[in-house]
């Protein structure tokens, strides 16, 4: 973790060479999730609820997802930007040294820009807990926290998948957009209101529903029966990692280097 915060201080600092550039940029990624609020209020206004979800009910789902993603985007932009390391050939250096190469691609890239998304994520996260009438207590709180880390572990784990495909692609595949920046749009509201297969995909291959959907009946009290089961359900989304790691490293054994 010390050669972690080493590069996220190195890499801070060289982004900060450019002060006016950087928070020009933070602003513009504020405005982006912020137009898609917008739209979904625009739609709420239109149409009252979607199949009894409130609009301060999805937003607070919203903002879930888009402060998930925006801390994945920050802290897991390596994986995202993999297939330039590869086709580069940089990728042989991360072998020969004594450090894992999931901690180096971790730390070969951070967009700390994204700071726009997430205070935007925030903003509206602390408006949509305003507006609920369910009563708020420490442990839902931690429930909330435990929704947010479980949505970075899925977004980081997709983003670990969609690299480990440049090791026979060379360059990265847009389907695996279909999963990160679909998987946020998808994401962003209630899972039932999809239909059952989506909703069996999402919750039981890729784990969205653990974060969205499964605990956020606990916080809004809309569970039946026992409370536990949707409490604990963010702990899927973080075991989601694992089998991306696991076919991360199959990947790196197929490797061929470059030779240069």
């Amino acid at each position: 973790m010390k050669l972690y915060g080493k590069y996220i201080e190195i890499l801070f600092k060289s982004q900060m060479q450019y002060r006016t550039s950087f928070w020009l940029l933070a602003f513009g990624q504020f405005l982006i999730p912020f137009s898609v609020f917008a739209g979904l209020y625009f739609m709420f206004e239109r149409f009252g609820q979607i199949k009894g979800w409130e609009f301060s009910e999805v937003a607070l789902c919203f903002s879930i997802i888009h402060m998930s993603y925006a801390l994945s985007e920050c802290f897991a932009r390596g994986f995202d930007s993999f297939s330039a390391l590869v086709g580069n050939g940089d990728f042989d250096r991360f072998l020969v040294r004594p450090r894992s190469t999931v901690l180096q691609v971790l730390g070969s890239k951070f967009e700390f820009s994204r700071v726009g998304k997430l205070v935007q994520s925030i903003i509206v996260l602390g408006w949509a807990v305003s507006q609920q009438l369910a009563d708020w207590t420490m442990l839902k709180g931690l429930v909330l926290l435990f929704m947010i880390v479980s949505g970075v572990f899925i977004f980081t784990g997709i983003f670990i998948l969609a690299a480990t495909m440049c090791f026979w692609t060379v360059q990265g595949l847009e389907i695996a957009n279909i999963f990160t920046d679909g998987g946020r749009e998808m994401a962003q509201y209630p899972l039932n209101i999809y239909q059952k297969w989506v909703t069996r995909f999402f919750t039981f291959i890729i784990p969205f529903g653990c974060v969205n959907y499964l605990p956020l009946l606990y916080l809004l009290d809309k569970t039946t029966g026992n409370p536990l089961p949707y409490m604990l359900a963010p702990i899927a989304g973080i075991l989601f990692i694992v089998p991306c790691l696991l076919v991360w490293h199959v990947g790196v054994r197929h490797y061929r280097s470059t030779g240069s």
